[in-house]
């Protein structure tokens, strides 16, 4: 409502006195301030000491006389001749003359100032009654002891109360609507004074008290609510209103700091000092005598308190003393607060000090003075010379996100949102985008000569805005960012705003009053034309306007004759300019029920009714203005139209006019509203919200008048009624409701403390205002209510309605949050009760909410933010978390029963906890979610080191998904992207593998810590080798592979021990089938030229055979990859293992002619053209120049290379039949693992979809040690008999291949194969090459001193050791590695 903003001003008197001033007093329109001090009174003034009042005549000067007078530079377009200069921008000159004082023979109390007269109490108990003119009719007085007073009115005529005598007024007020003074007498106790007559004599005065109060210190009244408050000794402010039926004063609500918020100040503040409605009375100031400031809206909901947070302690810890006040008043519109400080320590200590005013500034809400706005979602706050508004961008909900690309974060360059535009109302995208401001600033032309601001309005879609100052008006627009002001400013200067602004479509609506015909108007100007009157539509009024609203093409008036107008606009159709048609529809007298028209705060046209006018059948009524609601001093009145009488048409009116129906007698539905919201949207599927009223409360929080509906098209109940009124607190001041959104927005104060530069121990003196006070920013909030709503519907037993509505809402992305709030609220009311609750509420939520699937995390991620001391209650309530547990497994909800593992180890035995692990372990491997697979190895060492309550904490490094792939291949310690014969011949030995124990690496020290033998070690690692065994059964490479680098699992060691059980290939072909499935590896395919070839008969041709042979392997040809090369790798080409055999050393020689050049998406061709070396598959397909461009690439230190057709048909085969890139690296890996681990059956399969003939040559070469098993050399000899019966019926494009390795499979045959030279391999005594060592788990921790160790992950560590890391270059991915369309040329 009104906001703190910058900090306060300081302003110095013009005269230097000693004298510190005691009170500040403001004229009528508070543009004038008096200031008081003993012997000094500024500007004008009346006030009285030892008894005198001292009249003073406030002098004008002459025309041309004025104090302060702008200047401005010469050529400036400001002229003097404009209307109005002089009162405006000039500050009068004026002189005091003091009159004859008046005596009154004894101290005086209080005083009041009245339109005629001045009150006066003194301090032997009589009040005075003076003329201003101190001279004519001379003065009455008269006695309090002579006033009856009594509780009530009904009752004061009994006789005369005798407690007044000895008492006299301390402080009063006088309330015009009530027509009574509101007092406090010096023994505490309240009253209110009324007269039963016109004039105050004796005779004519009674009074009634307020009972059980006698602790009374000052009062002020509201006069736009009737409410008196009283501040008390306690601290604490009492707020009364008058019985309208009895007289008597009823406690309204109070203001008071609560110790919740305040628990170190809340009782220590001392008595209320000054009480201070602001000039619109929606906000009261309240200061005491410890000092401190407190801002409450009318009704009692808290907005500022300056004792607390920064206000009360600078950044180092320290308390500030709380300023202490003598006197303050608002300013002009409520943007200022004036305040004399009486801190003694705040003065200047110079000799002659300088008296100071501190003046605080403050922004407040459009809906204080002009609550037209109430129906629109947007909130709209006004300075003294800025506007705030939130309205977001709709450039996220608009579908012309292309077209319209954002500069920055507003949406000044876009085209306005046409109003009916269905996205704006999607406040979820559009309004709450962030917690900035939009912020613009009032043309200072317009401020010059009409501030104060007094009205501000923004239109439906938030792009425009209007504000109204002293004279005229001016409007912006968001998406030019241009004002319009009055281009004649005659025009603008006479008129007046009086009820109002509103916008209606591209219309700003305006009830003013106009000087010239001294008439008051109804106005409509068009947005997009001059700001003249020559464009504007005109009404006469008969009656001065006082509030304004617009209801879909309906204005609503409300009059100062009480009664309401209402007005139908139409666009006319014929003019050429848009030109609007107002024409009076209805007019309703209220002077009956209104006995004030100052007390009327709204007025609103709605389409909410009773449950006369609800019928599903008939939704078209939610269109129709069906009642009217008026906010009569926060009493909620609803006048609906009467449908209870013959609805029959008028006969004699015309075809297009309908004639209204009448309204019945006012129903009031709310007390204490301040402020109200309804839409004229509708929607069928959220009708709970579109059709409710929303209320504003102040300290009661907000109220919903929500509409009931049965369900299905069902007949409702008899006794049930249409409509019911739930209330439910929030935790902000709401200004704006977002409907569908189920949101309240709001605004609040926040601080920044700026006192760095004055230090602790210096003189509180010389403090400036930056460290006396923080700086004040105003943030915007928001509040979800929907759970306060369920709720209130469950405790009612209307679960049907409560479904119904959270079903509408369940596609909000905050509704999970929503379902968690409401079990979270009732859980600790229920669980923390002191006493028995008879019916309790939580079994209730718990049904509900399983009505909606995101049950299960609901319940467990309320149980995590809540005490475990409540866990017993809750679950008592939804049921036992291992059932809860169970279903989330069988609902494949990994994560929620990962939640409900962290209960279960809370609340059963370790027992019952390992086994619920152990199966959401298992079911996490086979699911492949690995984070989750790492926390469960956490969590079950945590249950076996008995550290269950604080598993121990392991480092955590990001983990790519493993949809990717095996991303983490690219760290490790060999190029797994160049071809097998490119790694140096001794790197990995087979030897060495055999000479490994068969046992995880050291590495599983690091993993498992110290205590490394454990069972539980031992029962993680039991799981995981029987998770391997099932993948590797199944032949899942890919996940293999996965699951051994993201769990850091020994693989090799695995193998090592499995190679003769599960890591054995029963069925070859089967087996490269799996591959190329896993692996998205294309089946080779020959040109369709060669199918009519011999080569269906196994010979292949001899010029395809004869380039297979040349360039060592169909694939080597291709994967030289230039872009992952490392620069390392030595220019000498060499075979995997050099020398393995003679026939080997040719093939060497003809490709040692240097790694190629690495080059950025190019072919770099070799000097030989048998050998060009092209890039791979993935730059081929990602680079659309080489597909498309010629394959002639010129490199300066080279000759220009020319290919024949034969080789280009050969090239483009090679890159149809080679599948992605990763795939690629993914099987170099498996492979170097397999053959590490001297797995030789699968590196012959993996060889087989590489089309290596290398691989192949390598392991026939192996089968001749007498370590290996006949089984194995049976096996791969079968294997690949198998494999060339299949490709010769299914796949004739591994013909040339397997023809290719022919020679070696013809050896397997014959069983005599070359013996190896001895220097083939590496040091290492060929008696311990093959040493079969049985799988004993009491090995699996040793690690050979010496010997090589895998690359594994360790947990924590990055996924590949360092040394001989290459240098990471960016991983090229394909395109769409999901299909595969092998195209041949």
């Amino acid at each position: 409502m009104y906001f703190l903003t910058g900090w306060p001003r300081r302003l110095l008197c013009p005269l230097r006195s000693e004298e510190e001033p005691l009170h500040i007093q403001p004229s009528s329109h508070r543009f004038f301030f008096a200031l008081l001090s003993q012997t000094q009174l500024s500007v004008w003034f009346s006030r009285a000491a030892k008894g005198y009042v001292l009249l003073f005549d406030v002098i004008g000067g002459r025309e041309d006389k004025c104090l302060y007078e702008p200047v401005y530079p010469k050529g400036s377009s400001h002229i003097k001749v404009t209307p109005g200069y002089k009162e405006e921008q000039c500050a009068p000159a004026l002189s005091l003359e003091m009159k004859k004082p008046v005596d009154l023979e004894a101290p005086i109390t209080s005083l009041l100032t009245m339109t005629e007269d001045l009150l006066v109490a003194t301090a032997n108990g009589y009040l005075h009654i003076l003329r201003w003119d101190g001279v004519s009719n001379g003065h009455k007085e008269i006695s309090l002891c002579t006033i009856p007073f009594s509780l009530d009115l009904q009752s004061s005529r009994a006789g005369l109360c005798v407690d007044l005598a000895g008492l006299h007024i301390r402080d009063m007020d006088y309330c015009i609507t009530l027509d009574g003074f509101a007092v406090v007498f010096d023994d505490g106790r309240l009253g209110f004074i009324t007269p039963t007559a016109n004039r105050y004599t004796t005779e004519q005065l009674q009074g009634v008290w307020a009972a059980d109060v006698t602790d009374g210190t000052c009062v002020a009244v509201n006069n736009k609510y009737r409410l008196m408050a009283f501040g008390c000794a306690s601290g604490s402010v009492l707020v009364y209103m008058i019985d309208t039926t009895t007289g008597s004063m009823q406690l309204s609500h109070k203001f008071e700091l609560t110790p919740k918020h305040y628990p170190d100040i809340w009782n220590k503040t001392g008595p209320v000092k000054l009480i201070r409605w602001s000039p619109d009375y929606s906000v009261a100031m309240v200061t005491w005598e410890c000092g401190g400031l407190a801002l409450w809206s009318v009704f009692g909901a808290q907005l500022i308190c300056t004792l607390g947070e920064d206000f009360a302690y600078r950044s180092d810890g320290t308390k500030k003393d709380p300023l202490k006040i003598s006197s303050m008043s608002w300013g002009a519109e409520g943007y200022h607060l004036w305040v004399l400080s009486s801190n003694k320590e705040t003065m200047s200590t110079s000799k002659l000090k300088q008296a100071g005013i501190l003046q605080f500034q403050f922004i407040k809400s459009a809906l204080t003075v002009n609550p037209c706005t109430s129906n629109q979602e947007q909130v709209l706050l006004h300075g003294e010379d800025r506007l705030y508004l939130t309205c977001g961008d709709p450039i996220q909900a608009s579908s012309a996100q292309e077209k319209y690309p954002p500069r920055d974060c507003s949406p000044l360059h876009h085209p306005p949102p046409s109003p009916r535009n269905p996205s704006l109302t999607q406040g979820l995208s559009t309004l709450l985008g962030h917690k900035h401001w939009h912020v613009v600033q009032i043309h200072s032309t317009y401020l010059e000569t009409n501030w104060p601001i007094r009205f501000a309005a923004i239109d439906s879609a938030g792009q425009c805005m209007a504000v109204a100052g002293r004279r005229g008006f001016a409007h912006y627009s968001l998406f030019t960012r241009k004002w319009k002001l009055f281009g004649n400013i005659t025009q603008e200067q006479n008129m007046t705003v009086t009820g109002g602004l509103a916008w209606w479509n591209d219309f700003v609506v305006v009830a003013c009053y106009n000087f010239i015909d001294q008439q008051e108007e109804l106005r409509l100007y068009l947005r997009s034309s001059n700001l003249d009157n020559a464009f504007a539509s005109i009404t006469r009024l008969h009656s001065d306007t006082l509030l304004l609203n617009v209801f879909r093409n309906m204005v609503v008036l409300f009059r100062a004759d009480c009664s309401i107008c209402l007005y139908s606009i139409e666009l006319k159709q014929d003019s050429p300019n848009p030109s609007v048609c107002i024409e009076l529809l209805q007019e309703v007298s209220m002077s009956r029920y209104i006995p004030h028209p100052g007390l009327v705060v709204s007025v609103t046209l709605t389409s909410v009714r009773t449950e006369t006018g609800i019928s599903l059948k008939a939704p078209q009524q939610a269109c129709m203005a069906e009642s009217i609601m008026l906010n009569l001093a926060g009493q909620l009145i609803m006048l609906q139209r009467d449908r209870s009488g013959p609805q029959v048409r008028d006969k004699e009116a015309q075809p297009n006019q309908k004639k209204l129906l009448p309204f019945c007698p006012p129903v009031v539905l709310a007390q204490c509203v301040e402020n109200v919201w309804t839409t004229c949207r509708s929607n069928r599927k959220k009708r709970h919200l579109l059709e409710a009223l929303w209320l504003s409360c102040g300290e009661a929080g907000m109220k919903v008048w929500l509409p009931l509906f049965p369900r299905d098209h069902r007949k409702p109940h008899s006794f049930l009624s249409r409509r019911i009124m739930l209330p439910f607190h929030i935790n902000i001041y709401p200004l704006a409701v977002l409907f569908e959104d189920a949101l309240v927005l709001g605004a609040t104060n926040e601080t920044v403390l700026y006192d760095g530069a004055a230090s602790a121990g210096s003189n509180p003196s010389s403090e400036p205002l930056e460290a006396l006070f923080p700086f004040c920013t105003v943030e915007r909030t928001s509040h979800i209510y929907l759970h306060h709503i369920l709720r209130q519907l469950l405790v009612r037993n209307l679960g049907e309605q409560a479904l119904m509505l959270a079903q509408s809402c369940a596609t909000l992305p905050y509704f999970p949050h929503v379902l968690e709030l409401m079990v979270h609220v009732v859980l600790e009311e229920e669980a923390t009760s002191r006493e028995p609750i008879p019916d309790p509420l939580l079994p209730t939520v718990a049904k509900f909410i399983t009505e909606f699937p995101l049950f299960l995390q609901t319940i467990v991620h309320c149980a995590r933010k809540t005490e475990y001391a409540l866990w017993n209650y809750l679950f008592a309530a939804v049921g036992n978390p291992k059932d809860l547990f169970e279903e989330c497994l069988m609902a494949q909800d990994l994560d929620t029963a990962a939640s409900y593992l962290i209960i279960l180890q809370n609340m059963e035995v370790p027992a019952v906890s390992r086994q619920h692990a152990t199966l959401l372990f298992n079911t996490a491997l086979e699911q492949g979610k690995w984070d989750l697979c790492r926390h469960m190895i956490r969590f079950l060492k945590a249950i076996g080191s008995g550290e269950a309550e604080t598993p121990p904490s392991t480092p955590t490094s990001q983990e790519p998904s493993s949809t990717g792939g095996f991303e983490f291949f690219r760290n490790r310690s060999i190029s797994l992207s160049q071809s097998a014969d490119s790694v140096s011949a001794g790197k990995f030995n087979l030897q060495k593998t055999f000479s490994m124990p068969s046992g995880p690496s050291a590495k599983c020290v690091d993993r498992w810590g110290k205590d490394a033998d454990c069972a539980e070690n031992m029962y993680i690692d039991m799981m995981l080798w029987r998770h391997a065994r099932h993948l590797l059964e199944q032949v899942r490479l890919r996940d293999l592979g996965c699951f051994s680098a993201q769990l850091g699992f020994e693989l090799i060691g695995w193998l090592c021990r499995e190679r003769t059980r599960v890591a054995r290939v029963d069925d070859f072909v089967m087996a490269l089938k799996r591959l190329h499935n896993d692996f998205l590896w294309p089946f080779p395919v020959i040109p369709a030229c060669s199918l009519s070839s011999p080569l269906k008969n196994g010979r292949c041709k001899a010029v395809l055979s004869t380039q297979l042979l040349k360039s060592q392997s169909a694939d080597s040809l291709l994967n030289s990859d230039m872009d992952t090369a490392p620069p390392h790798v030595p220019p000498t080409n060499h075979s995997w293992l050099d020398g393995l055999a003679t026939g080997h050393k040719e093939i060497d020689d003809t490709s040692s002619h240097g790694a190629p050049q690495t080059q950025e998406a190019f072919l770099s061709p070799l000097t030989k053209v048998e050998e060009c070396s092209i890039g791979s598959a993935t730059d081929l397909t990602e680079t659309s120049s080489m597909v498309d461009g010629d394959w002639t690439m010129v490199d300066e230190n080279f000759t220009t290379l020319t290919l024949t057709q034969s080789e280009l048909e050969h090239i483009s085969m090679e890159l149809a039949n080679k599948g992605p890139h990763k795939s690629q690296v993914q099987l170099r890996y498996l492979l170097h693992v397999f053959m590490e681990a001297a797995c030789l059956e699968w590196c012959v399969v993996i060889g087989l979809i590489l089309r290596d003939s290398n691989v192949i040559k390598q392991v026939v070469s192996f089968l001749d040690i007498p370590e290996v098993a006949a089984e194995t050399v049976q096996s791969i000899r079968t294997g690949l008999l198998a494999v060339d019966a299949w490709a010769s019926s299914d796949c004739l494009g591994y013909k040339p291949f397997l023809k290719l390795i022919w020679p070696q499979v013809q050896k397997l045959m014959e069983n005599s194969v070359e013996q190896v030279q001895p220097e083939a391999f590496q040091p290492a005594s060929t008696s311990k090459l093959l040493e079969p060592v049985p799988p004993r788990v009491e090995d699996i921790h040793t690690v050979t001193p010496g010997q090589s160790l895998s690359p594994e992950v360790s947990p924590g560590s990055g996924p590949w050791p360092t040394e001989d890391r290459p240098p990471e270059e960016p991983e090229e991915d394909s395109p769409d590695e999901g299909s595969y369309d092998c195209t041949l040329s």
